[in-house]
Order: C-alpha cells, then structure tokens, then sequence
C-alpha cells in the first residue's frame, strides 16, 4: 500500500485545474514564537517512522499515535517517555489514521494496508494485545481506510475507505464507502459513494451526532463541473444528502479537494479545511451552517501565510479555530514550505504561531491537532526531526 501522501495524490489527480483569482482577506499577522517544544523524533526501525495520523489523550495526559513506517502504535507519557504498544507485522500494515480509546482504555484503528492488502480494523488492549477486527476484501465492502474512526455507545464503530463499494466507479476499483462494524465483527456498507453528485475518495474520518446522523468530506466528486469533492449527511436510514459541492478557485473561490475531519460545534455548524481551491488556490478554512450555507473565512496565499492544509481544525471557547498547513513557511523545496501552525480569529485574521523549519523541529504536518485543559496543543510532523516528530505548543 501507498503512504497517504500517494493516495492524497492518486485523489486529486481525478480533480480538474483550477482558474485562481483574487479576492480580498486579512492579512496573516506574525507574533513571536509561542512556546514550541520537540516530544519525541522518530528514528526509523524499532521506533517507528512517519506519523501521519494525529494524536489522541488520556485523562491522565498521556499521548497515544500511530507511525506509518514500522507499523506501530505508541504511548508518550507525561514526562516524555516514548513506549511502543504494539508493533504489527502481517497483520495489520501502515496505520495512518488517530486512534480512538474506549472507556476500558482499548484503542481501536485503521491500517491502509501493505502490498496488496486493502486494509484492516484493529484493536489494541492495554496489554499492548492486537485484535483485527475486520479486513477488507476491497470489493463492496470498502478498501484502503485512511480517516479516523469513531465509536458510538453501543461499541459500534464507523467509518470511511477510499476505495472500494460501487464497482461502477472509477474502473471499477469504486470510488468509497461508509461503514458500520458492529461489536460482533460484522461489516455493514452504509453508502457507496458514485463519484457524481454525492462525492468519491472519502479520506477522512467522520462526525457523529447526537441523533446519530453522520457527516464527512470526500477530496473529489460533487459537481461535474470540477470534482472537487464534498462535504455529505448520512441520516440513521443511510440517506445521503450532499450539503456542499466545492467548485475550486473558479467560481466563488470556496475551496476543493478536502482532505481532513470536520469539526462540529454546538448548533450544528461544520468548520474544515480544503486543501486546494479558495482565491490563491492554495486552500481554505470553510464553514457550513445548519441550512447548509457554505462561508469561507479564510484563504490561503502560500508563503509564510501558509498553504494546502490536510488537516482539520480545532476550535476554543471563544470561537477561535487552530490548525496546521502541509505547505507554505518559507523552507523546502523551491521555497514551498515546510508547514507552519496557525490560528484563526472570529473576524478572520490569521496568526501564525509556528513556521516549520525543516529541520529538528519538524516538518510537514498532515493531522489535526488536539488542545488539552490548560491551552497547549499536540501534533505531529510526517518529516522532520529524523523521520517525523511529535510536538507541543502553548500559544
């Protein structure tokens, strides 16, 4: 199996060119470096490589991820002390996605697969014990899972694949699906996505609310005039509905090619990124409201501004959003950037809080952060470090 990176390309290889123009914003405001601080770098082998998902937290303050390369899960205690859990073999390949943990301190995940592989869901005891619950054959039921999962209180687990389902779609390799695994192992397929209108390559997780109504992205689809993906419902009955289809950069500048988790506040508004589109086409912060009006708050311009964000967001109390760009800081390759950490103020003026440097600070963040009690933030770096990090920041 591909990194997420090679299926991120694979995905939006299928989504047109985009025409950018230029819209009025604010303009990203530079403050002094907040306090940044390296938890953990990856050095390959026994320790893992490559985290491309994000973290999760205990009660307790200990952080818990998966690495790509070296197939492992992780524990970072609170002092900083780095315990590999479970390393899997042929079992389970390339986890990419967060973890979720239930109430017993299992945590539950998704691996992409390896080789030819579609894909399995796993889980792993507070033993460090690995469980597959299901493998995915890559037919109607789905294949090559990459989002986060999410559980709800009967134990049942749903999420997304980026292949597989309706063998109608993209050459009849599908085009993804939505799925319940039940507490027994049992797979349901809740929606095969067909490419136009409702969407094709999910590849992040979902969100579930209250009445157990379901919502995600998907990076390409929607709208024949660009596929450029969208955001989707699915209700309790499996219903989709399509409550937004990106068009780009060329009509209305609102973003394409989502790649990350909503998020969901509480009056049923939707906040997320696109990695692509807006007025420099180089990706947005959007939000959806209950009526299913799309505003975006906030465009990227490359550079130290930022670009091409895959990760979703988080947001406080006050309302303020927080999130990480792969792109834009100014190092890399032909100046295109190494990341950089970012917020978001209500009247949508953009402060950076950290550029990547490329070095042993990391670079290229792919997951969505996570803010504890006291305002620090957690993330990881896919590069960087050695061979990706594992970082704090308190604005």
């Amino acid at each position: 199996m591909v990194p997420r990176c090679s299926i991120y390309a694979f995905a939006l290889g299928m989504v047109v060119t985009f025409v950018s123009f230029a819209v009025s914003q604010q303009v990203a405001k530079q403050t002094p470096q907040p306090s940044y601080r390296i938890l953990h770098k990856f050095r390959a082998g026994a320790d893992g490589a490559r985290p491309e998902a994000g973290l999760i937290r205990d009660a307790a303050g200990n952080l818990y991820g998966t690495t790509f390369y070296g197939n492992t899960v992780f524990k970072i205690n609170k002092a900083g002390k780095k315990t590999v859990l479970h390393a899997f073999g042929a079992e389970g390949v390339n986890p990419n996605a967060a973890l979720v943990m239930d109430s017993a301190g299992n945590l539950y995940g998704t691996a992409t697969g390896g080789g030819f592989s579609p894909g399995t869901v796993f889980k792993v005891d507070k033993t460090g014990q690995a469980t597959i619950l299901y493998n995915f054959t890559g037919g109607l039921d789905g294949g090559s899972p990459t989002g986060r999962l999410v559980r709800d209180h009967a134990g049942n687990l749903y999420g997304t694949t980026a292949a597989g389902g309706d063998p109608n779609c993209n050459g009849g390799k599908g085009c993804g699906v939505v799925f319940k695994l039940d507490t027994i192992g049992g797979l349901t397929p809740l929606h095969q996505f067909a490419g136009t209108p409702d969407g094709a390559f999910p590849l992040a997780g979902l969100v579930r609310d209250a009445s157990g109504n379901l919502y995600g992205t998907t990076s390409a689809g929607g709208d024949a005039a660009c596929l450029c993906g969208t955001v989707f419902e699915l209700d309790t009955s499996s219903k989709e509905t399509v409550l937004h289809s990106f068009t780009g950069s060329a009509v209305g500048g609102d973003g394409g090619q989502p790649l990350a988790d909503l998020l969901r506040d509480a009056k049923g508004n939707l906040y997320g990124t696109t990695s692509s589109g807006g007025a420099h086409n180089d990706g947005t912060v959007f939000k959806l409201d209950a009526a299913g009006g799309e505003t975006v708050l906030y465009s990227f311009a490359g550079g130290t501004n930022g670009a091409n964000p895959h990760a979703g967001l988080v947001r406080d109390a006050a309302g303020t959003l927080y999130g990480t760009t792969y792109g834009g800081g100014g190092c890399g390759s032909q100046n295109q950037g190494c990341g950089i950490v970012f917020k978001l103020d209500t009247t949508g003026k953009e402060t950076i809080l950290h550029l990547f440097a490329g070095g042993t600070d990391g670079e290229l963040p792919t997951a969505d952060l996570i803010r504890d009690a006291s305002g620090t933030f957690y993330g990881t770096t896919d590069f960087g470090g050695d061979l990706g990090t594992v970082f704090s920041i308190h604005p």
